[in-house]
């Protein structure tokens, strides 16, 4: 059963974990986290913007996050253009765990050649991103009372006031 998520960060965790459980050889983390002590590639996760978007049928609100994958080398080459290349494959249709309700595929996905620096020195670098929507917060069919109401226009004369809206019957 896919998790169910209440904020924004919950995606980072998300994609961690499932680049950690496909490719256990790579180091996974934020900028912050790398610590360039050995020659493994990283993937360096972070999450960009929270932009609004559409709301989800259900009622929930969008949040547009931009996602960045940096994929970091020690040796200089291709390495970090074909391990990039892989993870685009991996991206492309993924939902990393999380439920369809709350968790659209990415979309505008982009990969290109950077450069990461570290205090130490500059490594060869190759970052992939997307946006992906997340849908967070209570639905809007979910009344807070627990009953669902009506009212028919005609036959109130405030619709505003919920004191005259009826319950449905079963």
């Amino acid at each position: 059963m896919p998790a169910l998520i209440e904020k924004p960060s919950q995606l980072f965790s998300a994609i961690a974990q499932t680049l950690r459980a496909i490719y256990p050889a790579l180091k996974v983390g934020s900028p912050q986290d790398f610590d360039g002590t050995d020659d493994q590639p990283w993937v360096l996760i972070a999450l960009e913007r929270d932009a609004p978007g559409n709301r989800a049928n259900d009622g929930r609100i969008a949040h547009v996050l931009t996602v960045s994958l940096q994929v970091v080398m020690a040796v200089p080459g291709w390495d970090a253009c074909d391990l990039a290349g892989e993870l685009k494959h991996l991206v492309m249709d993924n939902r990393w765990g999380l439920s369809g309700d709350q968790c659209d595929l990415p979309t505008e996905l982009d990969g290109l050649p950077s450069t990461f620096i570290n205090p130490a020195r500059a490594y060869t670098a190759w970052t992939l991103s997307f946006n992906q929507t997340l849908y967070l917060g209570p639905t809007l069919l979910e009344d807070p009372l627990g009953i669902p109401k009506f009212a028919r226009t005609w036959e109130v004369s405030n619709i505003d006031d919920p004191d005259q809206y009826t319950a449905l019957e079963g």
